[in-house]
């Protein structure tokens, strides 16, 4: 990919950012890097080959994050960010990408195990759950495994960064409450996703906000599986790019147990129970203590007898 055509690629992600509100400062930052690759005589992917992302940072002047999207773009010739802003997310066209997976065995990964992105199938097959899909042997999952570490920019395979390391529960939910209700007071831009929509009408909500150094978006599912079960109103996809790598979280209406009608991060219930439990707890510490305080007109007696006249 040449230089003019990933300068292109970041404009677009900029235009889209600014039309969708996002963050001004994440606005320059697009501009900002596309001007100087412009300007560069030595193509990017040669740097990439040779000096690795931190060639990228110190010949474009960018931070970690860009310079990982830039990484993705000149090994993929793909921007999932950009897709996203355009409405043209696809999780199971990006599945298809992976060399070893068709359109049939991408659409069971997305359907049967929940699989949205690289990230997901890259953690599904070092946790052992792609070896129960009929179709996928050793020699297959071996090259999967193998080409998602190099698309993923893996000096040797992982699975996703630590619980701790990732946003809390509180922050997520918050993003979750904020994306909902912009939806419902329709103060939020829309687009025109891709898939499911063959009207190309722009309804499709998008959030662009922050928390700290984190920056979200967000927006409702609109996978076939939830098509399939009626929660394209319900399940909000967050992504997040405040660390190395983007992270993207769901958020539903719990159906099941304890934690049924409330809304939670899937694979993430344990912490959702603690969060909701330690909630719980602090309210009813509240209500105690308003009910061992004295009443107002109690009170008012006792400063009377205590300062008459």
């Amino acid at each position: 990919m040449q230089n003019i055509e990933i300068a292109r690629r970041l404009e677009e992600v900029a235009g889209l950012l600014d039309a969708q509100s996002a963050n001004p400062f994440r606005v320059r930052a697009y501009r900002r890097a596309a001007a100087i690759i412009r300007g560069l005589r030595e193509p990017l992917d040669q740097i990439w080959n040779e000096k690795g992302e931190e060639g990228l940072r110190d010949v474009v002047g960018i931070g970690e994050r860009l310079a990982t999207s830039l990484r993705i773009l000149i090994t993929t010739g793909r921007l999932p960010m950009l897709d996203r802003l355009r409405g043209e997310t696809d999780s199971v066209v990006l599945l298809e990408s992976v060399p070893g997976i068709g359109p049939a065995l991408a659409e069971r990964l997305h359907r049967d195990l929940e699989i949205d992105s690289l990230e997901d199938l890259e953690a599904a097959a070092h946790d052992g759950r792609l070896t129960n899909i009929a179709g996928i042997g050793q020699k297959k999952l071996a090259g999967i495994m193998d080409s998602l570490a190099a698309r993923l920019g893996r000096v040797r395979p992982r699975s996703r960064a630590p619980v701790a390391q990732q946003p809390t529960i509180e922050e997520l939910l918050d993003v979750d409450r904020e994306y909902r209700e912009g939806a419902a007071s329709g103060t939020l831009p829309r687009i025109a996703p891709r898939r499911f929509n063959p009207q190309g009408a722009a309804w499709l909500p998008i959030l662009h906000t922050h928390r700290g150094q984190r920056n979200y978006t967000a927006l409702y599912s609109n996978t076939p599986h939830a098509h399939d079960l009626g929660r394209t109103q319900d399940w909000v996809v967050i992504y997040c790019d405040g660390g190395l790598e983007e992270t993207q979280f769901t958020a539903i209406t719990s159906q099941y147990g304890d934690l049924k009608g409330k809304r939670i991060v899937r694979g993430r219930e344990e912490e959702c129970s603690e969060f909701y439990g330690s909630r719980e707890h602090a309210a009813s510490r509240t209500a105690e203590a308003d009910r061992q305080q004295p009443p107002s007109s109690v009170l008012a007696e006792t400063s009377d007898e205590i300062n008459p006249g």
